[in-house]
């Protein structure tokens, strides 16, 4: 199966990039209803509907949205047409498509999450995803609308990097960091100290949890933060950092680098679901969680770790 980057196959723009609170909402059933896309992974990427604008048009139907940061390549078809918001990205097929073969696309960029987080965005780097130059004729029986989840890694030649849970171990979180809280620095004392080359880690789920950067730090880098006043994000900080209040640490007992973190940080992320606003993502909370790992001989295999996240197309970016 010959794979082209994704531009080849489609025009690929911007979105309007508008702001929800700055346009009027209305009902689904509302005659001059146009679905508003966002970056969310839910309701195929619809989060409200608004009024039509009179001198904007709304982008076409049967396009293609992609997420580029936030809920990095949540994809979908936009069978209606939309306007969108911030950091999503349209793409119009460049010969014609029937509907089949751009779910199947949608899909097969979807496919590609797994080399992003949301500190690693995908507007730059897209255009180079690799897709097959064609739909395979056996996913014309598939109904590709009611499937969630599709096996395709063999259709984009990723056998090489299947990750084989089934002998993978938990292991405690405690066991592998120190689990701490950061001092609080308020903005008003960053500012005294004016900008600078040390990131502010924040409660926020995006750019890294990072909210400016101080000439200003508390923190040792190289160690993971969690935040814990919302829905326990997880990120990678490589660098010494001020942050804001609840944002938790979690020191390494071992060796990390960057790319071990990266593995874990994902991993991580994939617990957020066990909180919520009524369910803080404490240190206490934290103490108690056991996560899968690859392991070898009883003990994590940061090895594999290491290895899988250089084997990605795009680490030499990380």
């Amino acid at each position: 199966m010959r794979l082209v980057p994704l531009h080849k196959l489609f025009d690929i723009k911007y979105g309007n990039g508008f702001e929800l609170i700055n346009l009027e909402q209305c009902g689904k059933n509302d005659l001059n209803a146009v679905n508003f896309v966002s970056r969310t992974e839910k309701n195929n990427g619809i989060s409200a509907f608004v009024k039509r604008i009179d001198e904007i048009e709304p982008n076409q139907a049967y396009t293609i949205t992609v997420a580029v940061g936030g809920s990095v390549l949540a994809t979908f078809l936009q069978p209606q047409q939309y306007y969108t918001g911030f950091h999503v990205l349209i793409l119009a097929p460049k010969n014609k498509m029937d509907k089949i073969e751009l779910l199947f696309y949608a899909m097969c960029i979807r496919a590609n999450k797994y080399k992003y987080n949301y500190g690693r965005q995908a507007n730059k780097t897209l255009k180079d995803i690799l897709v097959p130059v064609q739909m395979p004729q056996e996913y014309n029986d598939i109904d590709l609308e009611k499937i969630n989840t599709l096996k395709i890694d063999s259709v984009l030649n990723r056998d090489d990097f299947e990750l084989k849970t089934n002998d993978w171990k938990k292991f405690s979180l405690n066991d592998l960091f120190k689990i701490t809280g950061s001092r609080t620095t308020p903005v008003l004392e960053l500012e005294e100290y004016g900008m600078g080359k040390y990131p502010y880690v924040t409660t926020q789920a995006t750019d890294n949890g990072v909210g400016g950067f101080y000439d200003f730090y508390t923190e040792e880098g190289n160690i993971l933060t969690v935040d814990s006043a919302v829905l326990g994000y997880c990120s990678y900080q490589s660098e010494k950092f001020s942050a804001s209040d609840h944002v938790e640490k979690l020191i390494p007992k071992f060796q990390m680098n960057k790319y071990i973190a990266m593995f874990l940080v994902t991993i991580l992320n994939l617990e957020r679901y066990r909180y919520n606003y009524g369910r803080k993502c404490s240190q206490t909370r934290m103490e108690q969680i056991k996560i899968r790992l690859p392991a070898e001989n009883g003990r994590p295999n940061f090895n594999f770790m290491e290895n899988f996240i250089k084997s990605l197309q795009y680490s030499k970016s990380i």
